[in-house]
């Protein structure tokens, strides 16, 4: 699982019947202080309700995300499974 914040949602007109009625995500993967990772963002799927500037744990397991929203089998492999409320670490917090 990975750290992240939403900073975007994914608009489609057209997609699998699959993702029908679901929030689609753009996360960018955060390191434990807080500070971003390198690399582009992630698409997720949102199954906890999730908004713009939230620091989220996301999963890139298939099996998992699929899961999260109830959609098995399906073309999904990223999915938002929380919100963070707070990161503690040893020797301080972020």
């Amino acid at each position: 699982m990975l750290l992240g914040r939403v900073t975007g949602e994914v608009v489609a007109t057209h997609k699998s019947s699959s993702h029908e009625g679901l929030k689609l995500l753009v996360v960018q993967t955060l390191e434990l202080d807080g500070t971003e990772r390198p690399g582009a963002p992630l698409i997720a799927v949102d199954s906890v309700g999730a908004g713009a500037g939230d620091r989220v744990l996301v999963t890139l397991d298939g099996w998992g995300a699929m899961t999260a929203v109830d959609r098995f089998p399906a073309p999904i492999d990223c999915a938002v499974l929380g919100v963070v409320d707070e990161v503690k670490v040893e020797g301080g917090d972020s």
